[in-house]
C-alpha cells in the first residue's frame, strides 16, 4: 500500500453474472473514494453495493456492468486527493463516487473537471461546491443552504428577533453562515453574535464558548456541526442550564439526519426540546422492504463488525446515487472507455499548491467522459429517498420535516416547503401554516420569547415623572422611612403591558426623576433631556410625542388619542318660554296626537249613530260630540254611554293609548322645566385676547409655547398642576386672579371634565398633537418592538382593561352627564307600536260593522229599489238614521 493510499481491491467489487446467452457484457469501472474507518462510510459503501446487485438482479440483458473500484481517503483530504489521482491514472474510472466530506470534496472536482470524470457525492453539503461550476460534478445530496429557508420560517413564526448561530469552525460550518443571515434578514430577525467551535475543541473549551453565551441576551441558536461535536456541545449546554425554559435550540440536518446513531443518553438527557431540520423522506413499500432486510445485507459484507450503523437518508442517497450511475453507463454505450493523453493540461490554484505538477501533466481524459455526464443529467426515477432528478447537477428535493426532541422520540411537528412554508401536513400544504404543539427545553409548551436579561446584567433604567397633580396617569409615591418607591398610574400599567406583550423578557426598574422625597423634578423637556444625557435607558409617563424633542430622542408609537383643546365654564338657565309645555313632544307627534282624537270621534260617531241618540240629531251635533267624546278621553271625563260591544273594545284600547301618551307628556314636561339648560360662557380663544381674560395650562405643558404663539401675554397665563387647582382658577374667573379657559391636551381634559360633570365643556379651537408616546435613546432596538408591541395592546382588550381600572369614574360620570343633557322630547317613534294597534284594532271592527249593515240592508233594499242609484241612496239614509228598533229593543231590556 502506498503512501495516502488504502486500496481495498475485491472487497466489493461487484460483478453480476447473470447474461444473457447472445449477450456481451463490457466491465466499466467506477471509483468509490469514503472514509471506510467510520460507519458511515461502511454504510454509504454497502448501501453502493446493495443498489448495484438489486439493479442488475432484474436487468440481466443490460450490456454493462459496473466495477468498483473502492479507496479508503482515511478521513484526510490528502488522501481522499491522492485516491481520486490513482483511480483516474491508474485505473482509469468512468466516473467516481464520493468524498465523504465537503472539505474533500474541492480537489476531486478540479481533477474530475480536467479528465471529464463525473464526481458525485452524496454526502458533500457546503454550498460554495457550486461555485467550481464543474459539468462533471454531481451532488445527489441537499446542500446546506437550502435548509436555511426553513430555519427563517421557523424564527419568523415565533416572532424571534435574535438568532445566535454555532457552528463547527472549518470549510463544512463556515459554508451555511452566509446563505443563514440571509434568509434571517429577509424575516426582520439578525444575527448579533456568532460562535464557532474547533473540530478538536476540549469540553472546558465549549464550556468557555456556552458561558459567553449565557452573558447574551438571545437565547435562540442555531447549530451547525457533526453529530459527534454535536452531542458534547449538548451535554455541555445541560450542564450549564442551557437546556431550561427560555432557551430554544434548532439543529441543522447534520445533525438531525444522523439522530438515529446518535447515543440515546445524550438525546435523551441533554437534548430535550431541540427542534430539529432533517430532509423529508416519503415512505413506500419499497423502502420498508429495504430497511428490514438493511442489517441483515449489511452484516454480509462485514460480518466481523461488532456495532451496525443506522441507516439514515445519507445511505438512501448512496443507493440512489449506484442505481443512477448503473442507468446512466447502460444509456452511455460502450463506444469508448479509453482516456486520452494531452499534450497540455492547465492546473488550477488548488492543484498546484498541494500536489506536484508533473504527476498532474500526465493526467488523462475520459473519451466517454461527456457521454456519461449527459447520460447522468437526464436519468430520472423514484429512488428510496424519493424523486430522482437532477437539475445543473443538484438533486431535486426540498420538503424538509420539522422534528421535535421528546423523551426518546423524534416526534413530528411539520412539514417545510417553498411554496406552503411551513405546515403541519403536505397533503394540507397552503392551508395550514402553523406547527404541531412543541415541547421546549424546561418541558413547557409555551414558546421562549427569544430574549432575556442574563442574570446579574444591570435592569432597563427607566424614568418618570413626578407630579403633584393628574395622578391617574402617573403617581409616584415614596415611604420616608423605607426610601421604597412605588410607581403606579394609567401610563404605568401601559408599559408594563407592552413588555408583556414583547416577543422577548426584558427586566427593568423605575427612577423618578425628582429633586428629593419625590418633589417634582422640572419639565418634560428636561426629563426627555435627562434620557439624552444617559441618567435613563427610556422614559414613560404622560409624555406628549414633540418634534423639538425627537431631535435627540427616539419616540415609540403613541399610545393615547392625539390633540389639544381648550376648556370653558358652562352658565345654566331654566327654560321659561311662553311655549314651554310644547317642547315635551314633537311637532310630528303632536299632529298625529291630534289625527288621533279625531280618527277616533270618527270611529265611535260610526259604531254608535245608529244606536245612541247622544250621537244622533242634527249633523253639528253628531260632529261635536264625537269630537267632544273623543278629546274628553284626554283626561277620562267622557261621560256618554256606549252601547255598541265594539265601540267599547276600541275605546278600552284608546283610553290604554291616552293613558301612556298622558303619563309619558307629564313626565317629560316636569324634567324639561326643572333641568337646567346649560350654555358656554366663551366660545372663541380670539373672544379671550380681545377682552385681556386670562387663560390656564398645566405646569411644565409644551401648551405655554402655543398660547406664546397667540400672543398671550405672561400675565395672562396662570398655571395648574391638578385637576382641583384647575377647578379652583375656573371658580375666581379672570376679574380675581383665576381663569376664564384652559387649553390643554385631550387625555388631561377628559379626567377633568369627568370629575366635575356638567360644569365645563370644550370647545374651538383644536390642535394637533401626537399622543403620549415611550422615549428611548436615539437608535434603541427596542422602540420598533415596543411600538409593534403597542400596536397589539392598543387594538386589543388589554387596553380597555387599564382604562375601566383608571377612569371607571370618568366613563360613570360621562354616562350620567350624556343621559342628563340628551334630549327629554318625546318623538314618534316612542309610540308608534300604540297608534298602530289603535288603528288597526278600531278599523277591523268597522270594517266588520259595515259588512253586517250591508249583509242585513242590501237585499231590502233590492227588492224595493232594482236601480243601483236608488240602492244607494237608500243604504245611504239607511245609515245615517236611527234604528229604532234596536232602541227599542235595548229599552225594552
Amino acid at each position: 500500500m502506498e503512501k495516502h493510499k488504502a486500496y481495498l481491491r475485491g472487497g466489493f467489487r461487484v460483478l453480476a453474472e447473470e447474461e444473457a446467452a447472445t449477450a456481451v457484457v463490457v466491465k466499466v469501472k467506477v471509483g468509490v473514494v469514503l472514509n471506510l474507518n467510520f460507519s458511515f462510510g461502511k454504510m454509504g459503501l454497502s448501501c453502493i453495493s446493495m443498489a448495484l446487485a438489486d439493479f442488475y438482479s432484474s436487468r440481466n440483458r443490460y450490456k454493462t456492468r459496473v466495477i468498483l473500484n473502492t479507496i479508503d481517503s482515511n478521513d484526510t483530504i490528502v488522501g481522499a486527493a491522492a485516491a481520486a489521482l490513482d483511480l483516474i491514472k491508474k485505473e482509469e474510472v468512468q466516473s467516481i463516487i464520493g468524498p465523504t466530506s465537503s472539505m474533500q470534496a474541492s480537489f476531486m472536482i478540479d481533477v474530475g473537471d480536467k479528465a471529464q470524470v463525473p464526481i458525485i457525492s452524496f454526502s458533500a453539503t457546503r454550498p460554495s461546491l457550486t461555485s467550481h461550476r464543474s459539468p462533471f460534478f454531481f451532488r445527489i445530496a441537499q446542500a446546506d443552504s437550502f435548509q436555511v429557508k426553513a430555519i427563517a420560517a421557523i424564527v419568523k413564526a415565533f416572532k424571534w428577533r435574535k438568532v445566535v448561530p454555532i457552528y463547527v469552525d472549518n470549510e463544512f460550518g463556515d459554508g451555511i453562515i452566509p446563505y443563514l443571515v440571509d434568509a434571517l434578514q429577509e424575516v426582520d430577525a439578525n444575527v448579533p453574535y456568532q460562535t464557532l467551535i474547533s473540530p478538536t475543541a476540549t469540553n472546558d473549551e465549549i464550556e468557555l464558548k456556552l458561558s459567553n453565551l449565557m452573558n447574551l441576551q438571545t437565547r435562540v441558536f442555531v447549530v451547525h456541526m457533526l453529530p459527534d461535536l454535536a452531542s458534547r456541545l449538548f451535554t455541555m449546554a445541560k450542564k450549564k442550564g442551557m437546556m431550561g425554559r427560555g432557551f430554544a435550540w434548532i439543529v441543522t440536518d447534520a445533525i438531525t439526519n444522523e439522530f438515529n446513531s446518535m447515543e440515546p443518553s445524550i438525546l435523551d438527557q441533554s437534548m430535550q426540546g431541540v427542534l430539529g431540520i432533517k430532509t423529508y423522506v416519503p415512505g413506500t413499500k419499497r423502502l420498508e422492504s429495504f430497511k428490514r432486510g438493511w442489517q441483515r445485507r449489511f452484516l454480509s459484507y462485514y460480518p466481523t463488525i461488532e456495532e451496525i450503523p443506522e441507516l439514515n437518508v445519507f445511505g438512501l442517497w448512496a443507493y440512489d446515487t449506484a442505481w443512477a450511475i448503473a442507468t446512466a453507463v447502460e444509456k452511455a454505450g460502450t463506444d469508448n472507455l479509453r482516456y486520452s493523453k494531452p499534450n497540455n493540461v492547465t492546473l488550477t490554484a488548488t492543484m498546484k499548491t498541494n500536489y506536484s505538477s508533473n504527476y498532474l501533466y500526465n493526467l488523462g481524459i475520459n473519451q466517454n467522459g461527456p457521454k456519461l455526464r449527459e447520460a447522468l443529467s437526464n436519468v430520472r426515477f423514484r429512488g428510496l429517498a424519493g424523486e430522482f432528478s437532477l437539475v445543473n447537477g443538484q438533486l431535486q428535493s426540498f420538503v424538509f420535516e420539522i422534528v421535535n426532541v421528546i423523551g426518546n422520540e423524534r416526534r413530528s411537528v411539520g412539514f417545510w416547503t417553498p411554496k406552503a412554508g411551513l405546515t403541519t401536513s403536505l397533503r394540507h400544504s397552503g392551508k395550514e401554516s402553523v406547527l404541531r404543539p412543541i415541547i421546549w427545553p424546561g418541558d413547557t409548551e409555551k414558546a421562549p420569547k427569544g430574549w432575556e436579561i442574563p442574570t446579574g446584567e444591570k435592569k432597563l433604567r427607566v424614568g418618570v415623572p413626578v407630579k403633584d397633580g393628574f395622578l391617574e396617569f402617573v403617581n409616584v409615591v415614596r415611604d420616608p422611612k423605607t426610601n421604597a418607591t412605588q410607581v403606579s398610574g394609567y401610563c404605568i400599567d401601559v408599559f408594563k403591558a407592552v413588555i408583556e406583550a414583547l416577543p422577548y423578557a426584558v427586566t427593568y426598574e423605575f427612577i423618578p426623576n425628582d429633586k428629593s422625597n419625590a418633589h417634582p423634578g422640572g419639565t418634560y423637556n428636561e426629563l426627555t433631556h435627562q434620557l439624552f444625557l444617559g441618567k435613563f435607558d427610556a422614559v414613560v409617563g404622560d409624555i406628549t410625542i414633540r418634534a423639538n424633542r425627537s431631535e435627540y430622542i427616539d419616540y415609540t408609537l403613541p399610545f393615547t388619542e392625539s390633540g389639544v383643546a381648550m376648556v370653558v365654564p358652562m352658565k345654566s338657565s331654566k327654560n321659561t318660554s311662553v311655549w314651554a309645555f310644547l317642547k315635551p313632544l314633537t311637532w310630528k307627534l303632536w299632529v298625529v296626537i291630534g289625527s288621533s282624537f279625531v280618527f277616533m270621534a270618527v270611529i265611535v260617531w260610526t259604531l254608535e249613530h245608529r244606536v245612541n241618540e247622544k250621537f244622533n240629531g242634527s249633523a253639528v251635533d253628531q260632529i261635536f260630540n264625537s269630537l267632544w267624546y273623543s278629546f274628553s278621553t284626554m283626561v277620562f271625563a267622557h261621560r256618554e254611554r256606549t252601547y255598541n260591544h265594539c265601540t267599547k273594545i276600541v275605546v278600552i284600547i284608546w283610553l290604554f293609548v291616552v293613558l301612556i301618551i298622558t303619563q309619558s307628556y307629564t313626565a317629560s314636561l316636569a324634567s324639561l322645566l326643572t333641568v337646567q339648560e346649560l350654555k358656554t360662557t366663551v366660545t372663541d380663544i380670539n373672544q379671550l385676547l380681545k377682552n385681556g381674560e386670562n387663560v390656564g395650562y398645566q405646569g411644565g405643558s409644551f401648551v405655554y409655547e402655543i398660547l406664546k404663539s397667540l400672543k398671550f401675554h405672561d400675565s395672562q397665563l396662570k398655571t395648574y398642576q391638578s385637576p382641583e387647582q384647575m377647578h379652583e382658577l375656573f371658580l375666581k374667573g379672570s376679574i380675581n386672579g383665576g381663569i376664564s379657559a384652559a387649553v390643554d391636551e385631550n387625555p388631561y381634559i377628559k379626567l377633568f371634565l369627568a370629575k366635575y360633570c356638567s360644569q365645563y365643556t370644550t370647545t374651538e379651537p383644536t390642535y394637533k398633537a401626537d399622543g403620549f408616546g415611550f422615549g428611548f435613546p436615539i437608535g434603541s432596538p427596542l422602540v420598533p418592538d415596543i411600538s409593534r408591541a403597542i400596536l397589539k395592546v392598543t387594538e386589543g382588550d388589554r387596553i380597555r382593561e387599564i382604562e375601566n381600572a383608571w377612569f371607571k369614574k370618568v366613563r360613570e360620570c360621562s354616562s350620567s352627564e350624556a343621559a342628563e343633557l340628551s334630549s327629554t322630547r318625546l318623538s314618534i317613534d316612542s309610540f308608534e307600536g300604540l297608534f298602530l294597534i289603535t288603528a288597526g284594532t278600531s278599523i277591523s271592527f268597522v270594517v266588520g260593522y259595515l259588512v253586517y249593515f250591508l249583509y242585513i240592508e242590501l237585499p231590502k233594499s233590492w227588492r224595493a229599489n232594482p236601480s243601483l242609484w236608488t240602492v244607494l241612496t237608500h243604504l245611504f239614509s239607511t245609515f245615517m238614521a236611527i234604528d229604532d228598533e234596536a232602541i227599542a229593543l235595548r229599552k225594552s231590556h
